[in-house]
């Protein structure tokens, strides 16, 4: 096997970024036929199912990609599982760290590969900034900033509850894992979050403090009711590492002071969002998982997965948040 053969389980540019990889989609499946009949007349796609049950059966497919709603996700990632698929699936990767866990077991269980498509981690620069931490090249890190925030309150399944809205789980998430990364997965000693929340009663704006043991801490703030500079930033007691926006498709990195740009593969296709053929990134990091007989990523693990979901749901506990789906 050359390289993976996925299915699609939404209609999102995703597909753009398979052009840019050794990948190909030779399947997509949506509720609305019709449209997703257009949608792969477009992205020269050979076969339309009906059904996800029908992508979830079809013989010919490895994994499959699933950027549907959040609220959806538990429900069509086991399912694909089930039938023994491999799932690379949009983050939040579930709603609570409830749901996560059980996906996690049905994974292991089934023995399919799973992994949270945080498209982040599989920048150059991403790849750069961990290189660098462990060379120690700013020292011991003491704080790390990220900042997320767009006027999103236009968009529906951004501020609807059923659709599993709030910055939190749309965008705060890339804050969280830019974190986590920064601190190698160090477990905190406390978490508080304040913030304000939509009329709908999903969060709208928030600033989150993570302390670490040693005075160390991160600062993130999200929003979908305003514009952010959408930077990070980790300091250390030698140096410091700075992404300039947009942190988290990032084509830049400067390190104590010095900038290096990392271009994302060009393309002649209209983008739905910034930098999205750098999805071709991730998109290879799940061909070489395959090709390897990983059951989980190493640079985007199972377990930090959970670590993000049990963050986040914390978070949404002091913010007053809760959806109809959580079950903890």
């Amino acid at each position: 096997m050359s390289g993976s053969l996925p299915g699609v389980c939404t209609l999102g540019s995703y597909l753009h970024s398979l052009t840019q990889s050794q990948c190909s989609a030779v399947a997509v499946a949506a509720r609305d036929i019709d449209r997703a009949k257009d949608f792969a007349k477009t992205h020269n796609i050979p076969k339309v199912h009906g059904s996800y049950e029908e992508l979830a059966k079809d013989p010919n497919i490895d994994v499959i990609y699933v950027g549907a709603v959040h609220t959806v996700h538990l429900d069509l990632v086991l399912m694909f599982m089930k039938n023994q698929k491999n799932v690379l699936c949009e983050k939040p990767l579930a709603m609570d760290c409830t749901e996560v866990r059980e996906l996690i077991s049905s994974a292991r269980k089934h023995n399919v590969f799973l992994m949270e498509a945080v498209w982040s981690r599989f920048f150059p620069v991403y790849h750069q900034i961990r290189s660098l931490l462990t060379q120690n090249v700013i020292g011991e890190v003491k704080i790390v900033r990220a900042e997320f925030g767009f006027n999103l309150l236009h968009v529906e399944r951004v501020v609807q509850k059923d659709l599993g809205g709030g910055a939190l789980l749309d965008i705060g998430c890339y804050c969280i894992q830019f974190a986590l990364m920064a601190f190698n997965g160090e477990k905190p000693e406390s978490i508080t979050a304040k913030g304000f929340l939509h009329e709908t009663g999903v969060d709208e704006t928030v600033t989150i403090i993570i302390q670490f043991a040693g005075k160390r801490q991160a600062i993130l703030t999200c929003s979908i009711a305003v514009e952010l500079p959408n930077q990070a930033v980790i300091s250390g007691t030698k140096g410091t590492i700075q992404i300039p926006s947009f942190f988290w498709c990032p084509t830049s990195l400067i390190v104590n002071g010095k900038e290096t740009n990392y271009p994302v593969p060009p393309t002649t296709k209209y983008l739905h969002f910034l930098n999205s053929t750098g999805l071709s990134y991730q998109a290879e990091h799940v061909r070489q998982c395959l090709l390897k007989g990983l059951k989980e990523s190493p640079v985007m693990s199972l377990a930090e997965s959970e670590f993000l979901a049990s963050i986040m749901e914390e978070v949404h506990k002091q913010l007053g948040v809760t959806y109809p789906q959580n079950r903890h």
